[in-house]
C-alpha cells in the first residue's frame, strides 16, 4: 500500500491524472500481483515491466491516462483488446464498478489464462477474458461505452469502431515506427478523432497487421 500511495502521488497526481475514480482504482489494485517474482521490485516504478512472451505491463501513468481518457463511470461496459497481465482490466473493473462489465481479449493463450487466473484470484468477477485475435472485437456483447487497445495497430480496426455505442469512446495507440494515442468518439453522424500523446506500445498482431483500416 505504501508503494501504491507513492506511485499515485508522484506519478499520477503530480502529472495530469485528476479523475477521482481512476486515482482510487490505481491506489486499490495490487499491481505487484500482475508481475512475476523476478520483477516485484519494479512493480510500482515509472516504467513498463516485462510479463513474458515479448509483452509488458504498461507504466502506471499510461494505464491511468488511458483509463481517464475513456471518461469512466459506474455501470459502463468496456472492451479491452490486449489483456496482457490483466492489470488494465482490473483498473477498468474498479472504475466500472459492480454494475459494469469488462470484456478483454488476449491473442497469446498462455497470457490470457494467467491473467484470467489472477483476476479470478483477486475477485474481479465482472471481467471476462477470452483468448483470441481482438481485431473483430466481441460483437455479441456490443455496443460498448468504451474500448481500449493496449497494443498498437497500424490503423484503428473498423470492426471495433462499429462496436462503440453512440457517445462511446475508443482509445488506442496508432502507428508503427511512430505511435500516437488517439481517442475516437462516436457521434450520431460518425466519429470525432483527437490525438492525445505520443506513446510506444508493442504492435497489435494477428489480423491487424497489414490492414489500413480507418
Amino acid at each position: 500500500m505504501a508503494d501504491r500511495k507513492a506511485m499515485v502521488e508522484a506519478q499520477l497526481k503530480a502529472r495530469d491524472i485528476t479523475d477521482p475514480a481512476v486515482l482510487a482504482a490505481m491506489l486499490k489494485v495490487p499491481r505487484h500481483r500482475f508481475v512475476s517474482d523476478e520483477y516485484q521490485s519494479d512493480a510500482y516504478e515509472d516504467h513498463p515491466v516485462p510479463i513474458g512472451f515479448g509483452q509488458t505491463i504498461s507504466q502506471p501513468y499510461v494505464v491511468a491516462f488511458m483509463t481517464q481518457a475513456v471518461e469512466p463511470r459506474p455501470g459502463m461496459k468496456v472492451l479491452e483488446i490486449g489483456t496482457g497481465s490483466g492489470y488494465q482490466a482490473a483498473i477498468l473493473s474498479e472504475v466500472a464498478g459492480p454494475t459494469g462489465a469488462v470484456f478483454s481479449i488476449e491473442i497469446i493463450g498462455a497470457l490470457a489464462k494467467r491473467a484470467a487466473d489472477t483476476l479470478r484470484d483477486l475477485a474481479y468477477d465482472n471481467v471476462q477474458v477470452r483468448a483470441g485475435d481482438g481485431y473483430e472485437g466481441w460483437p455479441e456483447e456490443a455496443p460498448f461505452g468504451a474500448i481500449l487497445l493496449t497494443a498498437a495497430p497500424p490503423a484503428v480496426p473498423t470492426p471495433l469502431l462499429r462496436q462503440l455505442g453512440v457517445g462511446g469512446l475508443l482509445v488506442a495507440p496508432i502507428g508503427e515506427a511512430e505511435q500516437n494515442l488517439v481517442r475516437y468518439r462516436r457521434t450520431e453522424t460518425g466519429f470525432e478523432q483527437q490525438p492525445l500523446l505520443p506513446v510506444r506500445f508493442v504492435p497489435m498482431t494477428g489480423k491487424a497487421q497489414g490492414r489500413t483500416g480507418r
